[in-house]
């Protein structure tokens, strides 16, 4: 059965139109052909894509550029409150589609590359990724950075500027293989340096303390390395106010050791640049080693110290005094990376700036706030005290004298109760003595948020709840959102120009505006068109798919899609699992009239993950077998689509049908591509873990596909005793499937390749539950199964879903932070 019937849909994309006759050159014209001779270098009747990609990028920042300049002026003018977004991670993906699109320049400059015989998809594409993040923590601050500037906060985000990301992924005989992502080998256009903003970071020493004012002391460093701005534009949609990404490269102070090049040493001579400058080169190193951890807590002190130090060199240019620190400056954490923070900005107010303890401790408390995205605990950074006090010793210091301020008060609302203090206390004196910076973070802060509705209420009710017993108006819900300008406007350009015929173009800027769809779900005509921009979605995904992977996918068939990235507590493997179990299936019952499906996996593992790269692995093997199958007929495909990052979600997002969203309940915080997905007109199966529950809310229990124990469920089942083989013994199911994974059954050369993945299901506890949530998890595909026979009601149902998304704008969540944490007026 065709799952999606739509005759009139096209199957390719159309070829680029022929050369329109010559006619009187634009200002736009001119503006790029002086680009490309003077900016580029090339000859404009010879111009490549990538050549007419960077021209084109600068025209555009021409105009962000004056946007830019007038908005910083307007702020320095009205002495305007700022926030400050700290982040590890901003995945911003390409920027010359939504920069076009924000200055209105996308119609023209489409007609433009038409003009020279090429296509502006053509010329965006030849533009790398920005290799700033990995996963939704990078994207969700990529889309808040979006909003702030459309909603037109004053606003920074600072984070490094990595020069090859985290990695490149290729796979490799079904194993994930990284190199390194050079997304700057060609240049960028979009950077702006800034040679004359630079400021010092240090590392080690000792710490002296003399006899001058109390708290303060004397930090003598073993090492100073530079931080050098360079800033992007981030612009806002319907608004002249831009917002600003300032990202931090580490700078050795002494490029080389000339003597020791002269000398014709010359791997000495550069030791000491390397020493220093690889704190900007890659994002995440790989923390399995001694030299790793280092590394990556002065990647975070590097850019944090940074992104202080430039805070207050603005300030007192602007105020000259840092007394009003905190009515002009709202400095936010995104999770615990930045969180020495809190001990680097008492540091620079005591004793740098002079400040007094408990005037700058005040001022810290009134100026941070910290978004949490865990529940996890063993997933809450914490560092050694040995460590940091080699790395950072003042911090230490610092720290150690915030945490007896600190727990002296505790003891006060509770005296006697000496496991009360154990559980606030900054630092964890179990075994090896660490610094828990989410704690740091939570007594530094005057608001600690989490992230969706069920997040935040277990935040207060598991692992904080003895803060929010000491402070319950600390903590508040912001549930997370993405920008539908980047999500579905440019993602998805045949579903926006559709909404744009039957709302008009109102709802990019007010998502809200979508729940006018649910009328329309009853129109059979809009239906069909619905279903048709859903068809050349996967037309397009489905020719990727097969570039990348060499598999070739039937658009017709249900796309389902699984794409995050990949952990145990995501649980990919559940999937695979189902996969499994639908292939035994199918052979068992070949005259059966099977539902045709293409399950897609996308999702990178961390490179010192080695279950999650088994699981990788496993998918691949899996895939292999079912593909060569003839018996399937092609009604089970399997693929792996490599890479995954934004450039790639922008393809997968408007293609996918099924959207897999299966975490173990009360894992999740959020999640932020089931938004992107429902958004894009996909139907979500999933637990009721993280936004999946607001998004049901949204949408209607009857277009939701819910399965899976529940958050409280999964927590009484571990109390009472989860014995996994036992339901091994009893599911012929499972075992079918667990036997043939662990058997052998799909890595025939390798019998034993994954037993011990099936071994930590049924010996090691199966932590996230893939078998208690199995049965229901197949009895939820045999529901999508059903519905899918009628691809009329699975419009009507996905309408229904992308009706009830204006909840989960970006635009929201940021008026939210706006309103109840940084204390700003959002304006146009």
């Amino acid at each position: 059965m065709n799952f999606a019937t739509t005759p009139e849909a096209t199957t390719a994309t159309a070829p680029p139109e022929a050369p329109a006759a010559a006619a009187a050159p634009t200002p736009i014209a001119d503006a790029i052909d002086r680009h490309l001779l003077v900016t580029v270098g090339a000859e404009p009747g010879r111009a490549t894509p990538l050549d007419m990609m960077h021209a084109i990028a600068q025209v555009a920042r021409e105009q962000l550029s004056r946007r830019w300049v007038a908005g910083e002026a307007a702020d320095r003018e009205a002495k305007a409150r700022r926030v400050y977004y700290l982040s590890m991670e901003f995945l911003i993906g390409r920027t010359l589609g939504n920069a076009l699109a924000a200055l209105g320049l996308t119609d023209t400059l489409a007609g433009e590359a038409r003009s020279r015989a090429m296509r502006l998809e053509d010329v965006a594409a030849s533009e790398a990724d920005a290799a700033l993040g990995n996963g939704g923590l990078g994207r969700l601050a990529a889309c808040f950075l979006d909003s702030m500037a459309t909603l037109g906060l004053p606003s920074y985000g600072y984070g490094i500027r990595y020069e090859f990301g985290m990695f490149a992924q290729s796979i490799h005989d079904g194993r994930q293989v990284e190199h390194p992502d050079p997304w700057l080998v060609d240049g960028s256009p979009w950077e702006f340096p800034r040679p004359g903003v630079m400021h010092p970071v240090r590392f080690g020493g000792w710490v002296e303390h003399g006899d001058g004012p109390p708290g303060r002391a004397v930090w003598h460093a073993g090492g100073e390395v530079a931080a050098k701005a360079y800033d992007m534009v981030i612009p806002g949609h319907g608004t002249g106010r831009v917002s600003t990404l300032r990202l931090w490269k580490a700078v050795a102070p002494a490029h080389i050791d000339l003597h020791a090049f002269n000398s014709g040493d010359y791997a000495r001579a550069a030791e000491f640049k390397n020493e220093y400058e690889n704190i900007s080169w890659v994002l995440y190193p790989n923390d399995s080693t001694p030299a790793g951890r280092e590394l990556r807590l002065r990647q975070e002190y590097f850019f944090t110290s940074a992104s202080l130090q430039d805070i207050l060199a603005r300030h007192l240019r602007e105020h000259g005094t840092l007394a009003n620190l905190a009515d002009k400056v709202a400095v936010h954490l995104n999770d615990t990376h930045p969180a020495i923070g809190v001990a680097e900005l008492m540091r620079l107010l005591v004793d740098e700036h002079g400040v007094a303890w408990q005037a700058a401790w005040d001022t810290t408390r009134r100026v941070f706030s910290y978004t949490n995205h865990t529940l996890m605990p063993e997933a809450l950074e914490t560092w050694s005290v040995a460590l940091m006090q080699r790395v950072l010793p003042r911090h230490l210091d610092i720290i150690f004298r915030i945490n007896a301020e600190f727990l002296a008060h505790a003891a006060n609302t509770r005296p006697g109760d000496h496991d009360f203090l154990r559980r606030l206390s900054l630092i964890d004196e179990h075994g090896e003595r660490r610094v828990r910076m989410a704690h740091l973070s939570i007594v530094g802060s005057h608001k600690v948020n989490g992230v969706s509705a069920l997040h935040s209420e277990l935040l207060v009710k598991t692992i904080f709840a003895d803060f929010a017993a000491l402070w319950p108006e600390r903590f508040i819900n912001v549930t997370n959102g993405v920008t539908p300008r980047r999500w579905l406007a440019q993602a998805n350009a045949g579903l926006a120009a559709l909404l744009d015929r039957r709302l008009g173009p109102g709802w990019r800027l007010d998502l809200a505006q979508l729940s006018r769809l649910k009328e329309l779900a009853g129109d059979a005509t809009f239906r069909q068109e619905f279903r048709q921009a859903k068809h050349a979605n996967k037309v397009r995904l489905a020719a990727h798919v097969c570039a990348v992977t060499g598999v070739e996918v039937d658009p017709a068939s249900l796309f389902d899609v699984h794409v995050k990235r990949i952990h145990e507590y995501k649980r990919q493997l559940l999937n695979v699992m189902h996969v499994v179990a639908r292939y035994q299936a199918m052979l068992a019952e070949p005259q059966r009239d099977w539902l045709p499906r293409t399950v897609l996996f996308a999702g990178k593992a961390a490179s010192s993950y080695a279950t999650a790269k088994s699981v990788i692995r496993l998918i691949h093997d899996v895939g292999a077998v079912i593909n060569a199958d003839p018996r399937l007929q092609g009604r089970l495909k399997v693929a792996f689509v490599p890479n995954y990052g934004v450039s790639v979600a922008e393809l997968v997002m408007p293609g996918a049908d099924l959207s897999e969203q299966i975490s173990t309940a009360g894992t999740e915080a959020s999640g932020t591509g089931n938004m992107k997905l429902a958004l894009n007109g996909a139907l979500t199966i999933g637990t009721d873990d993280g936004a999946n529950i607001e998004i049901r809310q949204q949408v209607g229990d009857d277009n939701i596909f819910i399965f899976g124990l529940s958050a409280a469920e999964v927590a009484a089942q571990r109390k009472s005793g989860y014995h996994p083989v036992q339901l091994y013994g009893a599911n012929p199911r499972v075992k079918a499937v667990l036997d043939a994974i662990g058997g052998g059954g799909f890595s025939p050369g390798e019998p034993g390749r994954y037993r011990g993945l099936v071994d930590s299901l049924l010996w090691g506890g199966d932590h996230y539950l893939l078998l208690a949530d199995f049965e229901s998890y197949l009895a939820a595909q045999a529901r999508v199964d059903a519905l899918a026979r009628d691809p009329d009601a699975w419009a009507a149902k996905a309408i229904a879903n992308v009706a009830g998304m204006g909840f989960f704008s970006s635009d929201r969540t940021i008026a939210e932070y706006a309103r109840f944490v940084w204390g700003l007026a959002p304006r146009g």
